[in-house]
């Protein structure tokens, strides 16, 4: 490969269509991808964005789901020089075209199950991108207005592209939108750099081949769903993007695709264990079981080992600001268990090439052993939060000529591996997404609530909300249903005539949460 191709994410896509043409890249159902087809048919669609762009474009947007446009559109952007952006056809329309408008794309993927929401997505945009639709025809595509479209018929018959525009290690390769505390996603620019810096990490420690198969558990609006795809593609294995109901019973799809790396979030893995089918066994076929996203408990990781008995677990943790993950500790049956605290398993130690700093409120060091707010730096750090420097300035900071990104989780160090404590902040994890609490108390403000709590669901697979005001708790739960993500949508609103407040006249959130215990706990009683 060209220095060129080693500096981009997608030079292993490029790399084993010509080595391993027939090998398959991607499982989409019973339908095979061979890595030559995925790369001729991304350069094809590459070509259309450069001429559609008049040059490189920035930015392209991919607005599908689990489909051949969600995933060979990543792959096209990347060939056209130009940074993906996820975006969800699940999502409220309201949520996706403030990520549009911010994002600023040039062109904008989709695929057939985004054409409900196409057409008021795009009304009233300062800048109209070129829309491709690689599974449509323009005559389905339905009144676009003077949006140039470029459908399945015209991308079919593209040449490939020859020549792709160089990129270099500062360029982004995607831009994600998190839960933001001020009430809107905040974007997250993430570099070729970064993620190149990630899978070389990766690369050494997995060490995969093209016998390996892997799953893609996660929607591409989740940054966990990069290490699946790109660490399949620079090894020549093959990604299988699995359905929604095959996550939730993976043991038959697990055996008939030959599946060797696992890797969801931990509370899928939970949820197979409350089920109880994850019993012992039943996962001959995996060699690694990866988990990220949130905590893992000690029994899940224990019941996962024992059904996948030929499985090495890991459990990784890392913010998408540190790109995927930063830390990973090792499952060891014999002395994982006594490292657990609060019955988690460890974050474990840093990437290779990383630096970690645990720091009190005054940014300084702590003791090893002490509690502190966990801080990286390094090449996996990313630049800072997409044109908002206010906010860049509150989560980076420099130390000893270094760039530190400050995780907002309390860690200690023991026996040298980090232990996670908890938050200093608003933000919780629900299925593994970053849920900022703030988001969705604006919310709750701007449809009537006075006064707002969100908080996380005594079951932690949800959140839910206690407000003032006199407003509807259908209308308000109607609001975040139009605004918000499925998974911030409070499950319960609960309207009170006051919430507690501190000596300080602040809303006393620990109070709050012991009231809507006693709360649901009498509800249940007299339910009894």
């Amino acid at each position: 490969m060209t220095t060129a191709l080693h500096a981009r994410l997608g030079a292993g896509l490029l790399h084993h269509a010509r080595i391993l043409p027939d090998g398959i890249a991607l499982t989409i159902g019973s339908r095979g991808y061979t890595y030559e087809e995925t790369a001729s048919t991304a350069r094809r669609w590459a070509t259309r964005l450069v001429e559609a762009a008049g040059g490189r474009p920035r930015r392209v947007g991919v607005f599908a789901h689990r489909s051949e446009a969600s995933y060979l559109g990543v792959a096209a952007a990347l060939c056209a020089g130009a940074a993906f952006v996820p975006l969800n056809p699940k999502f409220p329309a309201e949520r996706t075209r403030t990520m549009l408008e911010r994002a600023d794309v040039d062109a904008l993927i989709a695929d057939s199950t985004a054409l409900p929401a196409l057409a008021g997505l795009l009304r009233g945009l300062p800048r109209k991108p070129v829309v491709l639709l690689p599974d449509v025809v323009r005559s389905q595509a339905g009144d676009l207005g003077d949006v140039r479209v470029v459908d399945a018929m015209d991308l079919a018959v593209a040449a490939p592209l020859e020549t792709l525009p160089e990129v270099s290690p500062d360029d982004i390769a995607y831009l994600l939108f998190t839960s933001g505390s001020t009430g809107a996603p905040k974007g997250v620019p993430v570099t070729h750099g970064n993620v190149r810096a990630f899978l070389a990490a990766n690369q050494e420690r997995y060490r995969l081949t093209p016998d390996d198969r892997l799953t893609q558990t996660f929607d591409q609006t989740f940054d966990l769903s990069v290490f699946d795809l790109f660490m399949a593609w620079e090894n020549g294995a093959r990604v299988c993007a699995m359905d929604p109901i095959e996550i939730l019973a993976p043991f038959k799809y697990l055996e008939r695709n030959g599946i060797t790396v696992w890797f969801s979030v931990p509370s899928v893995a939970a949820m197979l264990r409350r089920r109880g089918v994850l019993r012992p066994g039943t996962m001959p076929t995996l060699r690694w079981s990866l988990f990220c996203g949130e905590a893992l408990p000690r029994a899940t990781a224990e019941a996962w080992q024992a059904a996948a008995p030929d499985s090495v677990v890991e459990n990784l943790y890392g913010p998408t600001e540190l790109t995927i993950a930063c830390t990973v500790h090792r499952w060891d049956p014999a002395t994982s268990p006594a490292a657990c605290v609060h019955d988690n398993v460890p974050i474990g130690r840093p990437y290779p090439g990383l630096h970690t700093l645990v720091v009190d409120d005054e940014l300084q060091p702590v003791p090893d052993g002490e509690t502190g707010e966990l801080c990286v730096a390094g090449a996996q750090t990313t630049p800072g939060y997409w044109r908002a420097p206010e906010i860049t300035a509150q989560r980076y900071f420099a130390y000893r000529g270094r760039a530190y990104y400050r995780t907002g989780d309390l860690v200690r160090l023991q026996d040298g591996e980090y232990v996670c404590l908890g938050r200093n902040d608003q933000q919780v994890k629900v299925g593994g997404h970053r849920v900022e609490l703030g988001e969705i108390e604006a919310v709750l403000r701007r449809a009537g609530a006075v006064e707002a709590v969100a908080l996380l669901w005594p079951d932690a697979d949800t959140v839910g909300a206690v407000v003032t005001g006199g407003t509807d708790p259908a209308a308000l739960t109607a609001a975040c249903d139009a605004a918000l993500p499925p998974y911030m949508v409070p499950r319960s609103v609960h309207v009170v005539d006051e919430l507690p407040v501190n000596g300080n006249g602040k809303i006393d959130r620990r109070a709050v949460r012991r009231r809507l215990d006693e709360r649901l706990t009498s509800t249940e009683e007299r339910e009894s």
